[in-house]
């Protein structure tokens, strides 16, 4: 079982990465001074896209 598999099934996982990418992009636009905003949500929201971890979804399994 590997790491994505772990995200996709488990819901404390998720929210774990969640906070973590939502750090992350924070960390960013403060350093960028908020220069790059839209470029890092776009990458922030495909990231999460591809990990199965879609805002707009509501809960997986």
């Amino acid at each position: 079982m590997g790491i994505f598999d772990k995200l996709k099934g488990n819901k404390t996982a998720r929210e774990k990465a969640k906070h973590a990418s939502d750090t992350a992009e924070k960390k960013v636009n403060e350093r960028t001074g908020g220069k790059y905003e839209q470029q890092v949500d776009t990458g922030q929201q495909q990231a999460e896209r591809r990990l199965g971890m879609d805002r707009d979804r509501p809960d997986q399994p």
